[in-house]
């Protein structure tokens, strides 16, 4: 198995969508690439993200981003839909290189690469969220989520 950090704007329906991919075999929500170890306290410059452990037999790192693009505005800057501010912003996070060259090059390979404003970074830090933020929208299914339903359910 293997791990990446997806993010994508507000990570309620984020973890929604991606839990429910071919090959994704656990998801957490949490914060990618913050200063602090705590949830707690200013905010720290982390971006939601979801915790995706996958199984490469099964998918890749180039169907992982291409499923977020599904999901997303690539061009757009700390903002998904409503949501609005720096933690929004869009990404994937890996501890192994080869995942972040394999995102690289899923940009680079697209007609409007240079629009893209999707980060592509190793991982620094990452912090689980709360309790209250995990499978959120399976909780509070009427709650705020800048994907359409449909999307939501793609997969499933």
């Amino acid at each position: 198995m293997e791990t990446v950090y997806l993010a994508g704007g507000c990570l309620w329906g984020v973890q929604a969508f991606i839990k429910t991919l071919p090959g994704v075999i656990s998801t957490e929500a949490g914060r990618a690439n913050g200063t602090s170890d705590t949830l707690y306290g200013e905010y720290d410059g982390y971006a939601e993200c979801v915790k995706t452990e996958f199984d490469p037999a099964v998918t890749s790192i180039d169907a992982l981003m291409g499923h977020l693009f599904e999901i997303i505005d690539p061009y757009s800057v700390d903002r998904q839909g409503e949501d609005v501010g720096r933690k929004y912003r869009t990404g994937l996070y890996s501890e192994d290189p080869k995942h972040l060259k394999e995102s690289e090059a899923f940009i680079q390979c697209r007609e409007d690469h240079d629009k893209v404003a999707v980060e592509v970074l190793p991982l620094i830090n990452y912090v689980r969220s709360a309790e209250e933020h995990q499978d959120r929208l399976d909780k509070c299914p009427d709650d705020y989520c800048h994907i359409p339903k449909e999307l939501l359910t793609k997969y499933q």
